[in-house]
C-alpha cells in the first residue's frame, strides 16, 4: 500500500517567527498521522526550518532549484545546497514556475534530473490550464509533460519520484475539482506509468494539488488514484494542515 503524503508548499509566505509558530503546532500536530508530511518553505528560511524539523516526522524541501550544480548562476539555488541545509525533497516545474517564470518542459525535465543528481526527490507538477482543460487536451498536455521528464530521466527514475497533479485552473482562484475529476487524471497519470511498467504504477504516488482544505481533503484523498496533497494557502494554518495530514492518514 503505497503510503499517503501531505505537502504544505508555503510560497512567499512568513518570517521566521510565523515559520516556528507554524512547525511547532504542526509537529505537535501530526505526531501520530500515518502520512509522510513535508512542508517547502522559501529558500531563506529553510535551513532554519530544517533545523526546527529535525527529529520529528516533520521533512523540509525547497520550492525550486537550478538545472546547473555550480557556476555563475546569480540568485540560483543548486540542489546541493538544499541538501546542505536539510531538504530532502525539491518541487519541479510548479505551475507558477511555469506560468510566471516560463519554465519550458525541457528546463522541468533538467530540474528534475539536476534534483535526483544531488539525492533529493523531485515532486514533479504538473497539470493544464482552465482553456485546455475546456478545450479537451488534458490527457494530452500531462502526457506531454511527462514525456519531457521520461525521455530525460528514463520511467525508471519515478521509483525516487513524487508527481503532483495541479489543474492550474484550481490554484488559488477557490474553485476546486471535484473528486471525481480529480480521480480520472490521477488514474490516467496512473495509467500513463502502467502503460511502462506495472510494478512503477502502483509504487508511483500522485498527490492532487488545487485548492485542497480540511473541508474537502477526506472526500479527495478517498480516490483510488489520490495518494495525497500538495497544499497551498491552507498550509498557513497549523490547525487546518494538520486536519489535512490527518485527512491522508
Amino acid at each position: 500500500m503505497r503510503r499517503p503524503i501531505v505537502a504544505g508548499n508555503w510560497k512567499m509566505h512568513g518570517s521566521r517567527e510565523e515559520n516556528a509558530q507554524l512547525l511547532s503546532a504542526l509537529i505537535a500536530g501530526v505526531g501520530a498521522c500515518a502520512a509522510e508530511v513535508i512542508v517547502f518553505p522559501p529558500a531563506v528560511y529553510l535551513a532554519e526550518v530544517a533545523a526546527l524539523a529535525q527529529g520529528s516526522a516533520v521533512r523540509v524541501g525547497g520550492q525550486n532549484l537550478c538545472t546547473e550544480s555550480i557556476g555563475a548562476y546569480t540568485g540560483e539555488v543548486s540542489g546541493a545546497m538544499l541538501v546542505d541545509v536539510g531538504a530532502s525533497h525539491v518541487l519541479v516545474g510548479h505551475s507558477e514556475r511555469r506560468a510566471l517564470y516560463g519554465e519550458s518542459d525541457s528546463v522541468v525535465a533538467r530540474k528534475f534530473v539536476a534534483a535526483q543528481a544531488a539525492g533529493l526527490v523531485p515532486v514533479l507538477c504538473v497539470g493544464e490550464t482552465l482553456e485546455e482543460r475546456e478545450s479537451g487536451v488534458t490527457e494530452a498536455v500531462v502526457s506531454r509533460q511527462l514525456d519531457a521528464v521520461v525521455s530525460l530521466a528514463g520511467t525508471a527514475a519515478f521509483l525516487k519520484a513524487i508527481v503532483a497533479y495541479e489543474p492550474v485552473w484550481a490554484i488559488g482562484t477557490g474553485r476546486t475539482a471535484s473528486p471525481n475529476q480529480a480521480q480520472a487524471v490521477h488514474a490516467f497519470i496512473r495509467g500513463y506509468f502502467s502503460a511502462k511498467d506495472v510494478m512503477l504504477a502502483d509504487h508511483v504516488r500522485v498527490l492532487y494539488g488545487g485548492s485542497v482544505k480540511a473541508s474537502n481533503a477526506a472526500e479527495l484523498f478517498g480516490m483510488a488514484d489520490v495518494d495525497g496533497g500538495l497544499v497551498g494557502g491552507a498550509s498557513l494554518k497549523a490547525e487546518e494542515f494538520v486536519r489535512i495530514c490527518v485527512a491522508a492518514g
